[in-house]
């Protein structure tokens, strides 16, 4: 059912700062900062020959990534996102076998202009997973 790791994200306090590790120390490619107000945050991703890394800083009051990073002030792995080619199938199929999705169930859009969902860490391991459409 899962494609490929679409990205892994990490949330920061300061993206600025995130971002010149990145770019500065490991010699990066990366995007332009992506307000995403829909969300709560700013992100920057960092372009992989095989995938992306998303570094995330809380925008605007109430982000939903502002108590996590209150947890770890020094940033942190926050979720993984995979691809699938279907999310509402993806989504029955999962929420059939007992896992949880976020939010109200209904996807919707992220960073890149697809269809996103995120399903409850507690189902996977501990880690909070999102699904991408591809």
């Amino acid at each position: 059912m899962i494609g490929r790791l679409n990205h892994v994200a990490i949330a920061v306090r300061d993206l600025a700062a995130a971002s010149a590790v990145y770019r500065d120390t490991l010699g990066a490619k990366l995007s332009e900062p992506l307000p995403q107000p829909e969300h709560g945050v700013t992100v920057v991703f960092v372009e992989l020959p095989n995938s992306k890394i998303e570094l995330m800083e809380p925008l605007g009051e109430g982000s939903p990534i502002e108590s996590f990073v209150e947890r770890n002030p020094g940033g942190g792995i926050h979720h993984v996102c995979y691809e699938v080619d279907d999310i509402i199938a993806a989504r029955d199929r999962l929420k059939g076998q007992g896992a949880r999705v976020l939010g109200t169930g209904e996807p919707r859009i992220g960073a890149h202009g697809k269809p996103v969902l995120f399903l409850h860490p507690k189902d996977f391991l501990g880690t909070l997973v999102e699904l991408e459409q591809v």
